[in-house]
């Protein structure tokens, strides 16, 4: 009999390890209290590998690994596996999304109690230093309070329904989401962000992503109420953690409840040396019941992937890559950039996305609607969206996925066009591939352009009128931003869209001084 080795890098628990162990196929190699420098010496024989936040699948950890042909991370996150190399080495990544939603749900919950009652300073007094001073430790109540949630998923959603319990009014806001999943609950939706940072406590639940790393900082705390409660049980990184320190230690911020750091361990952090915070060192998934589903989920997907049988929530699973032309695959590269260029073009709650595939590519639509939909979905859902889930989470949301294609494609020999439809706008953008792999846009919105998706790309569209380029070149070298490229397209009623390629990150400053502009119709910011 043929044995796969599985081989856990960190501990999960025993339940999940039991099964691996009853298997009579299975080699397994519990290696979780091995040193990681010499995990390195041993993990070149796992076919299958577990692991969970403190092995990093860098690129040392995969030269090591020759054999490794899946990975399951114990968990949500994958912040730390290198996708792209696992990709480029044909392994197969997959995690455990939510089977640590409700205790998730639920230390999010506790901060929140423990930072309106000062909980944890209220028992070092009594228990640590034996001093009775109820006077010292007036709290507040829950009730009546609002409470804004950012992110209304699986775990924000949750959140909203435990808060209404405790008769909180509760405001949620989530650009991605169909507003009738908040106002089902009872819950009041938002699409302007300032009714959050007005709210008596905030707490967020995202994935980790371009847009909501540092998504609160400096300006929006300046913006909240004076004596605000944050709490962050999602991912390090979504509240900046320097603004995060100025704001508790001037008491714009009452209280914080913090579960995740930029940096883990969060030993040696300043927010704690602050005495109106509540910490925990990563605990959202620390409960026995999650730990149970987390190792059990955990060790069936090694086992099914080891055997070949099936790669559930695979994060990076090509669609039938060996049927697949080699033609086609620079055009499924192409169409996911698109839709996630069009879905940060024309950020909102999605309706819709149209692909329209045209000539030979046409015969291939349905993998290209696919991968349309992860590019579109990864904007709001980051590495949670994959080509496995990505019609099911599609449908979960009340997206309407259409597809065509047709044998002819005008005056290219192929064309991929992706129109997406979100509760704001529509925004169509076109493109098509050059000399077998040259990717280039070809058409924004009925603007004719020639634009390589790639890197980061300011979509500037005005009126037509002498000026304008020099105006916004002016601009962008006032803030030290170079243009790396320079794109335009007019049409015939007096517009014209630039698209233009920098070389720096553009903040909210940049693109609110370009739109300030007479001419500006719009000014939008994206990046591949």
């Amino acid at each position: 009999m043929q044995k796969h080795t599985i081989m856990v890098c960190d501990h999960i628990h025993e339940s999940g390890l039991k099964m691996l162990e009853s298997q009579p196929d299975i080699n397994y190699v519990n290696v979780a209290d091995l040193p990681k420098d010499k995990l390195l010496e041993v993990i070149k024989d796992a076919d299958v590998a577990i692991t969970r936040s403190s092995t990093e699948v860098n690129e040392a950890f995969l030269e090591a690994a020759k054999k490794l042909k899946a990975l399951v991370r114990a968990g949500v996150g994958v912040d730390n596996v290198d996708m792209e190399g696992c990709s480029k080495r044909g392994i197969i990544v997959m995690n455990v999304p939510t089977a640590n939603t409700i205790a998730a749900v639920e230390l999010t919950m506790a901060h929140m109690l423990a930072c309106m009652r000062a909980f944890p300073y209220a028992h070092n007094d009594l228990k640590l230093n034996r001093i009775w001073k109820r006077e010292k430790w007036l709290g507040y109540e829950l009730k009546d309070k609002k409470l804004g949630i950012i992110g209304f998923g699986n775990i924000g959603s949750r959140v909203g329904k435990r808060a209404k319990a405790f008769e909180m009014d509760v405001v949620a806001y989530d650009p991605y989401i169909n507003p009738n999943k908040a106002t089902d609950l009872g819950v009041e939706y938002t699409d302007n962000f300032d009714d959050i940072l007005s709210c008596d406590i905030i707490t967020i639940h995202t994935p980790k992503t371009d847009e909501t790393i540092g998504m609160i900082g400096k300006d929006e705390i300046t913006k909240m109420k004076d004596g605000v409660v944050l709490i962050n049980c999602a991912r390090g990184g979504l509240y900046d953690e320097a603004a995060l320190y100025e704001g508790l230690k001037s008491g714009k911020i009452r209280f914080a409840g913090i579960d995740v750091f930029v940096k883990e361990p969060a030993t040696d952090n300043p927010l704690l040396d602050l005495d109106n915070i509540t910490v925990t060192p990563h605990l959202g998934a620390n409960t026995h019941e999650s730990q149970y589903k987390i190792a059990t989920q955990a060790a069936q997907q090694a086992l099914d992937a080891a055997r070949g049988i099936s790669y559930p929530n695979a994060l990076n699973l090509p669609i039938r890559e060996n049927e697949i032309p080699e033609f086609v695959k620079p055009y499924l590269e192409l169409t996911q950039k698109i839709g996630f260029l069009a879905a940060q073009a024309n950020r909102g709650a999605i309706r819709s996305i149209r692909l329209d595939a045209q000539g030979e590519i046409g015969d291939y639509v349905d993998s290209l609607a696919t991968f349309a939909t992860v590019g579109a979905l990864k904007e709001s859902l980051g590495e949670t969206i994959n080509y496995v889930n990505a019609d099911f989470v599609a449908k979960e949301r009340g997206i309407e996925i259409q597809k065509s294609g047709s044998p002819t494609a005008g005056a290219y020999k192929n064309l991929i066009r992706i129109r997406l439809t979100t509760d704001k706008e529509v925004i169509e953008i076109a493109g098509t591939i050059f000399n077998d792999d040259v990717q280039r846009i070809v058409e924004i919105n009925g603007f004719p352009l020639d634009v390589e998706p790639k890197g980061k790309m300011i979509l500037f569209k005005n009126t037509d009128v002498p000026g304008v380029i020099g105006d916004v070149g002016r601009i962008l070298a006032e803030h030290n931003v170079n243009i790396a490229d320079f794109r335009l397209g007019r049409d015939k009623s007096g517009l014209a869209l630039a698209v233009i390629i920098v070389d720096n990150d553009v903040d909210k400053d940049v693109l609110r001084e370009l739109d300030s502009l007479e001419a500006s119709v719009y000014v939008k910011y994206v990046r591949l």
